[in-house]
C-alpha cells in the first residue's frame, strides 16, 4: 500500500505541476479545451441551430449568453487523477494502457454531458447553473475517474506474473 500511495502522489503533483507551465498550458491544455467546445457544440448544433463555439467558448446566437470551458472546466484533473491511480497500481503495462484510455473516454464523454447540460442550465436559470456547475457536475466528474478505476480494478487479470504477486503482496501488507 506505501508503494501505491508514494507512486500516486508523486504521479499526481508531478502532473498537476505539469498541466501549470504555461508552454504545456498552451501546447496541450487550451487546444483541448477549444475542441472540447467545438465539439460539443457540434453535438448541440445537431438539434440546436442557435449554438456555437468560438476557442473555449460556447454561445447562443440569439441570446449571447454563453459558458467558457475553463481550467479545470476540461476534465483534465480527473483524467491526472485517474492516470496516477491506473500507473500506481501494479499490473501489466498493457493493462494500464487499456484502463487509461478506457477511462479517458468515459471521463471526457460524462464531461461533454456535463458542458451541454450547463450551457442549457444557464439558458434556463442561472441559479441551477451556478448550483449544478459548482456542486453537482465537479463531484460527478471526480466520481467517474473513481468509478473508472475501480472497474478497472475488478477486470485486471487474476493470474500476476511474479513480480506483480510481489507488488500486489507489498500494497496488501
Amino acid at each position: 500500500m506505501a508503494r501505491f500511495s508514494i507512486i500516486f502522489i508523486v504521479l499526481v503533483i508531478s502532473l498537476f505541476t505539469l498541466e501549470l507551465f504555461e508552454p504545456i498550458r498552451q501546447a496541450i491544455i487550451l487546444p483541448f479545451t477549444g475542441f472540447l467546445a467545438t465539439f460539443s457544440a457540434a453535438i448541440m448544433q445537431i438539434f440546436d441551430a442557435d449554438v456555437v463555439s468560438h476557442a473555449d467558448i460556447i454561445r447562443s446566437k440569439s441570446t449571447a449568453a454563453a459558458v467558457q470551458i475553463a481550467a479545470g472546466c476540461n476534465g483534465v484533473e480527473a483524467v491526472i487523477i485517474l492516470f496516477a491511480a491506473i500507473f500506481a497500481f501494479p499490473s501489466s503495462f498493457m493493462h494500464k494502457i487499456i484502463g487509461f484510455i478506457f477511462g479517458f473516454f468515459a471521463i471526457q464523454i460524462l464531461n461533454v454531458i456535463r458542458i451541454i447540460s450547463l450551457y442549457y442550465l444557464l439558458q434556463w436559470d442561472k441559479n441551477w447553473f451556478e448550483w449544478f456547475h459548482l456542486y453537482l457536475w465537479q463531484a460527478l466528474i471526480i466520481l467517474d475517474a473513481l468509478i473508472v478505476w475501480l472497474i478497472w480494478l475488478r477486470y485486471l487479470p487474476k493470474k500476476l506474473s511474479n513480480a506483480d504477486k510481489a507488488e500486489a503482496t507489498e500494497i496488501h501488507s
